[in-house]
């Protein structure tokens, strides 16, 4: 049985990581006003914390950020973030997933106005960078946000994947930007970072820049264990 001192130390943890990635993300402008959403599973069966709802990622309280038990029935906090449905079903799907984070990020909102490379890979692999720490990126159709088919969209995605063997680590909401997650706040910031900067690099050479060829994709799965 969990203990409230386990409870207790493994949400205070979470909560000072969630706020320093929502400090961070926010003083490199990578969200804005009330945009985006942050959460972390707590260890098994001690539920998720998540950011609250229309929370400013820079200006986060820890003790104001939503807690929720493994059913999804909020237990303290101020009311969680509209996307709960969303991030509960990426780790229920992605048993390697701890940390969730969703941003409006500038170039990647910007990618889905002006039109994504292919639903499957929204960027063309065109840095090897891109191949090995991000990977396939699916583009998701437009939902209003907190819409719970596309937490099934995103679901469908995860699991085609999986079985393909090239597991994803994050997904692109058609004019709402990225959701990525990883193993912990470090990883899933690194795929973040690294899919922002490519939607960069492709829209400011006006979306010119040839995919890697074959081969060398094919070196970096065989020398990095890239999922691609």
């Amino acid at each position: 049985m969990t203990q409230p001192q386990d409870l207790n130390s493994a949400a205070e943890s979470a909560r000072s990581e969630i706020v320093r990635v929502g400090t961070s993300l926010f003083a490199r402008g990578y969200v804005h006003a009330s945009a985006g959403n942050i959460s972390a599973k707590l260890d098994d069966g001690l539920g998720h914390l998540i950011t609250p709802t229309d929370a400013a990622l820079g200006f986060l309280s820890p003790e104001r950020l939503a807690l929720v038990d493994g059913e999804g029935d909020q237990v303290a906090g101020d009311r969680a973030s509209k996307t709960l449905t969303l991030h509960r079903r990426i780790y229920a799907a992605d048993p390697t997933a701890r940390f969730v984070i969703h941003t409006h990020s500038t170039h990647l909102v910007a990618l889905t106005l002006a039109g994504v490379w292919h639903p499957d890979d929204v960027l063309p692999p065109i840095t090897p960078y891109y191949v090995m720490k991000v990977g396939h990126v699916p583009h998701i159709p437009y939902h209003r946000p907190g819409d719970p088919r596309v937490a099934d969209l995103v679901t469908e995605r995860i699991n085609s994947r999986a079985a393909q063997g090239t597991p994803i680590r994050a997904v692109l909401l058609d004019r709402l930007g990225p959701v990525v997650w990883g193993p912990d706040a470090a990883s899933a910031l690194a795929v973040l970072e690294e899919l922002e900067e490519t939607a960069r690099l492709w829209l400011t050479t006006d979306r010119g820049p040839a995919p890697l060829p074959e081969d060398a994709i094919a070196e970096l799965r065989a020398t990095f264990g890239a999922a691609w």
